[in-house]
């Protein structure tokens, strides 16, 4: 009987490793490196990552016995899918399993930006009482533009209107009546853009997306807009937004996501008006054991050559 041995590069709850270990040898390496992953993955039919790990082309091109890689949470940007194509390897993710967590830190990110809870609490534990300089406004009776309609932003929306905003939404592959039924109401990315007092963005990166809300697109957005990214990072345009926030276009804004991981102190992360977290959208115990469960059964009813419920590629 052939034993499948399984790789895991980011680390695993434990429900996902029980999972993969009741039918494969299972290695778990979460600190591995790139160039340690080059000497190593020829050894292994599938590999179980999260973001850290940078699947490339290299390591398709090294690990000939690879039949799937399963990527823990929702974005696969740091997997090389032309290369998985060329190789004939699958690659499976956990597109539902972060979508509570995500749209729950969204949320928070709002009340940070509307409140300016980061100052007030910061201000306190210096000794200060800045009351009458932290003002802010209530999320009831606001509008909220979802840019990106998927599992992510549809939970989100659910969440908005319970607070009593007002929810739209765009997404060029939802169809309107489909958005409609996803509970926002459907409009142009320019009206979205126009009329949205909070912009919260729920796409993956592709090279559609990549940028999309540079200098233009910030633009024509209403002034004083307040915007959240927990996403993907290289959505937007992080210079862009620097000048917006300078010029009052934008009036503050939450990041959760960055063009390079992790940043550093750099001018927008250091901005007064901007709330930064260091990616924590899916770092939820339930989140994780979800996406672990998922995965581990998604990579091992590919292995079994059984249908996918999750294949990107």
């Amino acid at each position: 009987m052939t034993t499948w041995k399984v790789l895991i590069t980011d680390g695993l709850s434990d429900r996902g490793i029980e999972i993969l270990q009741s039918a494969a040898q299972v290695d778990n390496k979460p600190d591995i490196t790139a160039d340690d992953l080059l000497k190593v993955a020829g050894d292994y039919d599938a590999m179980v990552v999260r973001g850290r790990t940078k699947v490339t082309a290299a390591v398709f091109e090294t690990a000939k016995r690879l039949k799937v890689v399963g990527r823990a949470g929702v974005g696969v940007d740091n997997i090389d899918l032309t290369a998985a194509r060329n190789h004939n390897v699958i690659v499976v993710n956990a597109p539902k399993s972060t979508s509570l967590a995500v749209a729950e830190l969204a949320i928070g990110l709002m009340f940070a930006l509307a409140r300016m809870l980061p100052k007030a609490d910061a201000t306190m534990k210096q000794g200060q009482w800045i009351k009458k300089q932290l003002e802010g406004v209530e999320l009831n009776g606001k509008t909220l533009g979802i840019v990106g309609m998927g599992n992510i932003g549809t939970a989100l929306a659910a969440r908005a209107a319970g607070l009593g905003m007002k929810v739209i939404g765009y997404d060029n592959l939802v169809p309107s009546e489909e958005i409609k039924k996803r509970g926002a109401e459907p409009v142009a990315l320019s009206e979205l853009y126009a009329t949205a007092d909070f912009i919260s963005f729920h796409l993956p990166l592709t090279s559609e997306s990549k940028g999309m809300v540079n200098g233009q697109a910030f633009a024509q957005m209403k002034r004083g807009v307040r915007i959240v990214d927990a996403a993907r990072g290289g959505i937007l345009d992080e210079t862009a937004l620097l000048a917006a926030l300078e010029t009052g276009q934008v009036t503050a804004a939450a990041l959760d996501v960055y063009s390079t991981e992790p940043p550093g102190l750099t001018a927008l992360v250091a901005h007064p008006r901007v709330v930064s977290t260091p990616h924590i959208g899916a770092q939820t115990e339930e989140a994780q054991d979800r996406a672990a469960e998922d995965i581990a059964t998604e990579v091992l009813t590919a292995l079994k050559g059984e249908p996918l419920r999750w294949k990107i590629v």
